[in-house]
């Protein structure tokens, strides 16, 4: 290191210039905070996509009526939400009003997802269902950018094919020779399903942005408009029975509390401090994860393709995330 004293009435000035060895020791502590904090979010959202994955399996156990499924997941995960609810007004005040409208209709965009979806799959079967239900990783960047201004990256447009292609692999798609009743309509309620999907995936991200103190809030507040959404729009459609046999209660509440409470809490910790591309791209595991759910739980047998679309998502998720190198 080579350094010169420049040495005024005033003041005395120290003109140092770096070798690369002590270039290479400089370290920018900020960016390694940033980096380790986006680490942490992502890990949240991966965790959250991981509950969610779990419910198809938690539904098909129960056995139970897909508008009732919507509905009791909602319902019943207000019982411990609540309570979480109560202490965190104590500690951080209530949810200002503008999230709460917010926080109100991000749950009744899920309520309309979830049985939009549901009657999708009755429509055209569950692996296209699959994939236009994930046309929330377009919508949501897009709903960001155009309410927010938040820009989208060339290298997730670039891999968003890949991870589109990858989930049509991994749902069976190539498997599927059933027989559609309705496809038009099964179509146009699953791309519906993937809007609404990423409306509630944009409006909680911002009302976590906005107040991140409150994280039980806006769950709490989503969940039960999503049940009387999704209670009310069951009703009308695909019936709301409740009786149901005490064997498939175990699973109901498993499914409310890791496919709605935990899964929810954790998407929404990491989500706001993720790029809404990237949290969009995570989120697209959650059928991978499903895959292999069935496999370990339910016996199934994954085809040669669906695990190569398992394998394309994960890449493409992969490269659509990785920071690029930075050069001195």
């Amino acid at each position: 290191m080579v350094s010169s004293a420049v040495r005024g009435p005033n003041a005395i000035v120290l003109c140092v210039k770096a070798t690369p060895e002590t270039r290479a020791t400089v370290v920018p502590e900020d960016r390694q905070h940033a980096a380790g904090t986006q680490t942490a979010a992502g890990l949240l959202v991966v965790a959250g996509a991981a509950c969610l994955s779990a419910s198809a399996m938690f539904v098909k156990l129960a056995d139970i009526n897909a508008g009732t499924a919507a509905f009791l997941r909602c319902a019943v995960a207000l019982v411990p939400l609540i309570p979480m609810l109560v202490h965190e007004a104590r500690r951080h005040g209530p949810l200002p009003g503008p999230l709460y409208r917010h926080a109100v209709s991000a749950g009744v965009f899920l309520g309309v997802d979830y049985v939009m979806w549901t009657v999708s799959i009755l429509d055209i079967g569950a692996a296209i269902s699959t994939v236009l239900i994930n046309v929330q990783v377009i919508a949501f960047p897009v709903l960001a950018r155009i309410f927010s201004g938040t820009p989208i990256p060339r290298r997730f447009l670039f891999t968003t094919p890949f991870m589109l292609a990858g989930i049509a692999l991994a749902a069976g798609v190539l498997e599927h020779d059933g027989q559609a009743p309705h496809p038009v309509r099964g179509a146009v309620l699953g791309v519906a399903a993937g809007v609404a999907y990423a409306m509630y995936l944009y409006l909680t991200r911002l009302s976590g942005q906005r107040s991140p103190q409150h994280l039980v809030a806006p769950v709490c507040i989503s969940t039960g408009s999503a049940a009387l959404a999704s209670g009310g729009i069951a009703l009308l459609t695909t019936g709301l029975p409740l009786a149901i046999r005490p064997a498939a209660w175990g699973w109901i509440i498993a499914l409310a509390l890791l496919g709605q409470v935990a899964a929810w809490l954790f998407i929404s910790k990491g989500s706001h401090r993720l790029a809404p591309n990237a949290s969009a791209a995570l989120l697209l595991l959650q059928p991978v994860m499903a895959i292999g759910f069935g496999l370990v739980v339910l016996g199934e047998s994954p085809t040669v393709s669906q695990l190569a679309g398992c394998a394309v998502v994960i890449g493409a998720v992969w490269f659509a995330n990785r920071a690029p190198r930075r050069h001195a």
